[in-house]
């Protein structure tokens, strides 16, 4: 049938860049879960599934039948979504109560980690894309998941690795801004995005150690909580100044017509409301949840808008989704 054909050539030109896709969906389910929204957060959690079941395979598939390939697209940095998205879609199921798969899929994302850490940095260059920021994406979604986890199932060395996670995702989060290409806040297809939502990730994982360390746990001293408190409103006011820079930038320059790399827009937007709702709840701050309420909602306009512009090019044989 033309249409199977044409979706099958669609999914073969994938950048590994398409785990953004499973990333923007996953952490929508979280941020809807937050606000209360359960039919939505489940429907989004399913989909997250069957967006990452597909990614799986593709990386298995060309790990097996394209090696060549694969080590290519393993050292783009395009290729962290596959631990990006598989810690999302664990942060997904611990939230709704899965734990027992969300610890199994933060052991793959902590296997696939430090290997495709490497080959990433490894090839790095001078005048990078946005998405050299997936670096600390990547190792803050390790962080968020361990410490979602250990708040649930009170483990203390769970809490303990998240928050070396948590320092390590900042020093990558300033070597990634060295190579960082500034012209692409304005030039940028949209993946420059990630500059911001790496912050993003980054506070939602403060938050989420804060709350781990108030479980009844002895974690942290009083004066290493105030520190981790400071870091995370820092994070999150870093985050929103880029999100307010990235807006004016595209207002003042517009970038008409899609994109895949929107995938990696959405999914900032929506970690960016997902962490304002979280650092709202872990540090007592409540009149940061109507924006972050807000904020959300963008968020889901923006993944449908994106989501949108995938079927169509679809439609259109084999266009750039």
């Amino acid at each position: 049938m033309p249409g199977i054909s044409a979706l099958r050539v669609w999914w073969a030109e994938r950048p590994p860049a398409a785990g953004a896709a499973v990333m923007a969906t996953g952490i929508l389910s979280v941020g809807l879960h937050l606000t209360g929204a359960e039919t939505l957060s489940r429907v989004a959690l399913a989909l997250t599934c069957v967006a990452w079941a597909a990614l799986a395979a593709d990386f298995v598939l060309r790990l097996l039948g394209d090696r060549r390939r694969w080590a290519a697209d393993a050292g783009s940095p395009g290729a962290l979504t596959a631990v990006a998205a598989t810690a999302v879609l664990g942060t997904g199921f611990a939230t709704l109560g899965g734990r027992t798969l969300a610890a199994a899929l933060l052991a793959l994302a902590a296997l696939l980690w430090p290997a495709l850490l490497v080959l990433v940095v490894w090839h790095w260059r001078r005048r990078m894309p946005g998405s050299v920021f997936l670096c600390c994406v990547a190792t803050q979604g390790l962080a968020v998941l361990a410490a979602t986890l250990a708040a649930a199932e009170r483990t203390a060395w769970l809490a303990h690795t998240a928050l070396v996670l948590f320092w390590l995702g900042l020093a990558l989060y300033g070597l990634a801004l060295a190579r960082f290409d500034v012209r692409e806040v304005l030039e940028g297809g949209g993946d420059h995005w990630i500059a911001g939502g790496a912050l993003a990730i980054s506070a939602l994982a403060g938050a989420r150690l804060l709350v781990a360390g108030d479980g009844g746990l002895y974690l942290w001293d009083g004066d290493d909580r105030d520190v981790l408190r400071t870091v995370t409103v820092v994070l999150l006011v870093l985050d929103l100044a880029w999100y307010l820079t990235l807006l004016v930038a595209e207002a003042a320059r517009p970038r008409r017509g899609y994109d895949m790399r929107r995938w990696s827009t959405a999914f900032p937007m929506g970690m960016t409301a997902v962490a304002m709702l979280s650092v709202a709840t872990a540090l007592g701050i409540p009149w940061l949840t109507p924006p972050g309420q807000v904020l959300l909602w963008v968020a889901v306009a923006v993944w449908l808008a994106v989501a949108a512009g995938a079927v169509l090019a679809v439609r259109a044989d084999g266009g750039d989704a």
